[in-house]
Protein backbone atom coordinates (compact mmCIF):
# COMPACT_ATOMS: atom_id res chain seq x y z
CA UNK A 1 0.00 0.00 0.00
CA UNK A 2 1.49 3.46 -0.76
CA UNK A 3 2.65 5.30 2.63
CA UNK A 4 0.12 8.13 2.16
CA UNK A 5 -2.95 6.39 1.73
CA UNK A 6 -1.81 4.01 4.89
CA UNK A 7 -1.19 7.28 6.88
CA UNK A 8 -5.00 8.74 5.78
CA UNK A 9 -6.54 4.99 6.47
CA UNK A 10 -4.73 5.09 9.92
CA UNK A 11 -5.51 8.98 10.79
CA UNK A 12 -9.57 8.18 9.54
CA UNK A 13 -9.24 4.77 11.73
CA UNK A 14 -7.87 6.99 14.88
CA UNK A 15 -10.95 9.71 14.10
CA UNK A 16 -13.38 7.20 13.74
CA UNK A 17 -12.33 4.96 17.12
CA UNK A 18 -12.07 8.86 18.49
CA UNK A 19 -16.19 9.36 17.72
CA UNK A 20 -17.18 6.20 18.42
CA UNK A 21 -16.28 7.20 22.46
CA UNK A 22 -16.91 10.75 22.00
CA UNK A 23 -20.66 9.47 20.99
CA UNK A 24 -21.08 7.12 23.48
CA UNK A 25 -20.06 9.80 26.42
CA UNK A 26 -22.32 12.36 24.90
CA UNK A 27 -25.03 9.76 24.49
CA UNK A 28 -24.67 8.96 28.13
CA UNK A 29 -24.78 13.04 29.26
CA UNK A 30 -27.88 13.46 26.75
CA UNK A 31 -29.85 10.60 28.70
CA UNK A 32 -29.24 12.65 32.17
CA UNK A 33 -30.16 15.81 30.66
CA UNK A 34 -33.60 13.57 29.84
CA UNK A 35 -32.83 13.10 26.03
CA UNK A 36 -33.21 9.44 25.90
CA UNK A 37 -33.95 9.65 21.88
CA UNK A 38 -30.70 11.67 21.57
CA UNK A 39 -28.59 8.82 23.70
CA UNK A 40 -30.07 6.41 20.97
CA UNK A 41 -28.82 8.51 18.40
CA UNK A 42 -25.46 9.05 19.96
CA UNK A 43 -25.11 5.08 20.79
CA UNK A 44 -26.29 4.14 16.86
CA UNK A 45 -23.96 6.80 15.48
CA UNK A 46 -21.16 5.54 18.00
CA UNK A 47 -21.59 2.17 16.20
CA UNK A 48 -21.41 3.33 12.66
CA UNK A 49 -18.22 5.41 13.43
CA UNK A 50 -17.02 1.81 14.91
CA UNK A 51 -17.74 0.12 11.20
CA UNK A 52 -15.95 2.92 9.57
CA UNK A 53 -12.67 2.18 11.85
CA UNK A 54 -12.95 -1.79 11.17
CA UNK A 55 -13.04 -0.94 7.21
CA UNK A 56 -10.25 0.93 7.46
CA UNK A 57 -8.43 -0.76 9.40
CA UNK A 58 -9.07 -3.88 7.62
CA UNK A 59 -7.60 -2.03 4.29
CA UNK A 60 -4.56 -1.83 6.50
CA UNK A 61 -3.80 -5.53 6.98
CA UNK A 62 -0.78 -5.58 5.52
CA UNK A 63 0.19 -2.76 7.60
CA UNK A 64 1.79 -4.30 10.70
CA UNK A 65 3.76 -2.37 13.52
CA UNK A 66 3.28 0.15 15.73
CA UNK A 67 2.95 3.71 14.35
CA UNK A 68 1.94 7.35 15.82
CA UNK A 69 -1.46 8.33 14.45
CA UNK A 70 -2.59 12.03 14.08
CA UNK A 71 -6.44 12.59 14.00
CA UNK A 72 -8.74 15.52 14.67
CA UNK A 73 -10.47 14.90 17.27
CA UNK A 74 -13.50 16.96 19.01
CA UNK A 75 -12.74 17.49 23.01
CA UNK A 76 -14.97 18.59 26.36
CA UNK A 77 -18.32 17.70 27.52
CA UNK A 78 -20.74 20.80 27.51
CA UNK A 79 -24.45 20.43 27.26
CA UNK A 80 -26.57 18.63 24.80
CA UNK A 81 -26.68 21.14 22.78
CA UNK A 82 -23.41 22.37 22.19
CA UNK A 83 -22.51 18.28 22.15
CA UNK A 84 -24.64 18.00 19.21
CA UNK A 85 -23.03 20.93 17.36
CA UNK A 86 -19.50 19.62 18.42
CA UNK A 87 -21.13 16.27 16.25
CA UNK A 88 -22.39 18.31 13.57
CA UNK A 89 -19.22 19.79 13.11
CA UNK A 90 -16.81 17.08 12.87
CA UNK A 91 -19.33 15.29 10.35
CA UNK A 92 -19.16 18.05 8.31
CA UNK A 93 -15.90 18.28 8.67
CA UNK A 94 -15.41 14.97 7.55
CA UNK A 95 -17.82 15.11 4.51
CA UNK A 96 -16.77 18.56 3.33
CA UNK A 97 -12.41 18.19 4.11
CA UNK A 98 -11.09 15.36 4.95
CA UNK A 99 -12.70 11.67 2.93
CA UNK A 100 -12.75 14.10 -0.56
CA UNK A 101 -9.18 14.77 0.54
CA UNK A 102 -8.36 11.12 1.01
CA UNK A 103 -10.41 9.69 -2.02
CA UNK A 104 -8.76 11.83 -4.30
CA UNK A 105 -5.19 10.38 -2.86
CA UNK A 106 -6.26 6.91 -2.71
CA UNK A 107 -7.57 7.48 -6.29
CA UNK A 108 -4.41 9.00 -7.71
CA UNK A 109 -2.53 5.97 -5.88
CA UNK A 110 -4.82 3.20 -7.64
CA UNK A 111 -6.30 1.51 -3.53
CA UNK A 112 -10.05 0.61 -5.00
CA UNK A 113 -10.36 -0.81 -1.68
CA UNK A 114 -9.15 2.47 0.58
CA UNK A 115 -11.19 4.44 -1.55
CA UNK A 116 -14.15 2.07 -1.33
CA UNK A 117 -13.52 2.38 2.88
CA UNK A 118 -13.21 5.95 2.53
CA UNK A 119 -16.26 6.07 0.16
CA UNK A 120 -18.35 4.52 2.67
CA UNK A 121 -17.65 6.41 5.45
CA UNK A 122 -18.17 9.53 3.37
CA UNK A 123 -21.88 8.77 2.52
CA UNK A 124 -22.52 8.03 6.05
CA UNK A 125 -21.50 10.74 7.16
CA UNK A 126 -23.70 12.77 5.08
CA UNK A 127 -26.49 11.55 7.23
CA UNK A 128 -25.18 11.89 10.50
CA UNK A 129 -24.98 15.23 9.66
CA UNK A 130 -28.42 15.59 9.11
CA UNK A 131 -29.64 13.15 12.08
CA UNK A 132 -27.58 14.96 14.58
CA UNK A 133 -28.73 18.63 13.18
CA UNK A 134 -32.13 17.33 13.43
CA UNK A 135 -31.62 16.44 17.07
CA UNK A 136 -30.29 19.58 17.88
CA UNK A 137 -33.18 21.57 16.57
CA UNK A 138 -35.36 19.43 18.92
CA UNK A 139 -33.14 19.74 22.08
CA UNK A 140 -33.00 23.51 21.32
CA UNK A 141 -36.67 23.52 21.28
CA UNK A 142 -36.69 21.91 24.84
CA UNK A 143 -38.14 18.62 22.99
CA UNK A 144 -35.84 14.74 23.07
CA UNK A 145 -35.36 13.94 19.56
CA UNK A 146 -38.64 12.67 18.16
CA UNK A 147 -37.39 9.21 15.98
CA UNK A 148 -36.80 6.08 18.94
CA UNK A 149 -35.76 3.44 16.60
CA UNK A 150 -32.10 4.40 14.78
CA UNK A 151 -30.94 1.77 11.65
CA UNK A 152 -26.81 1.52 10.57
CA UNK A 153 -25.75 -0.69 7.97
CA UNK A 154 -23.28 -3.09 9.85
CA UNK A 155 -21.19 -3.08 5.95
CA UNK A 156 -20.87 0.42 5.79
CA UNK A 157 -22.68 2.38 8.48
CA UNK A 158 -24.80 3.96 6.61
CA UNK A 159 -27.99 5.13 9.00
CA UNK A 160 -31.37 6.22 8.87
CA UNK A 161 -34.47 6.62 10.90
CA UNK A 162 -38.08 5.34 10.38
CA UNK A 163 -39.37 2.32 8.51
CA UNK A 164 -36.05 0.03 7.17
CA UNK A 165 -37.40 -1.22 3.91
CA UNK A 166 -34.98 -1.26 1.41
CA UNK A 167 -31.61 -1.93 0.20
CA UNK A 168 -28.58 0.02 1.87
CA UNK A 169 -28.34 3.07 -0.27
CA UNK A 170 -24.60 3.05 -0.03
CA UNK A 171 -23.19 -0.79 -0.60
CA UNK A 172 -26.56 -2.25 -1.44
CA UNK A 173 -27.03 -5.04 1.53
CA UNK A 174 -30.19 -6.64 1.97
CA UNK A 175 -31.98 -4.66 5.38
CA UNK A 176 -31.36 -7.89 7.56
CA UNK A 177 -27.41 -6.52 7.31
CA UNK A 178 -28.67 -3.21 9.54
CA UNK A 179 -28.58 -3.16 13.38
CA UNK A 180 -31.48 -1.62 15.02
CA UNK A 181 -31.16 1.24 18.24
CA UNK A 182 -33.82 1.23 20.09
CA UNK A 183 -35.19 3.66 22.65
CA UNK A 184 -36.16 1.48 25.57
CA UNK A 185 -40.05 2.11 27.00
CA UNK A 186 -40.21 2.50 30.76
CA UNK A 187 -42.75 -0.07 31.46
CA UNK A 188 -43.32 2.09 34.80
CA UNK A 189 -42.71 5.86 36.64
CA UNK A 190 -40.56 4.76 38.56
CA UNK A 191 -38.31 2.48 35.31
Amino acid sequence: MNPMTATNLKSAFGGESMASMRYLQWGAAAKKEGFPNVENLFKAVSYAEQVHAGNHFRELKKEVGEDSVTAGAGFGMTNTSENLQGAIDGENYEVAQMYPAFISVADMQAEKGSIRSFQFALEAEKTHAALFTSAKEAVDAGNDYAETAVHVCDVCGYTLVGELENDCPVCKVKPEMFTTFETAVACCASC
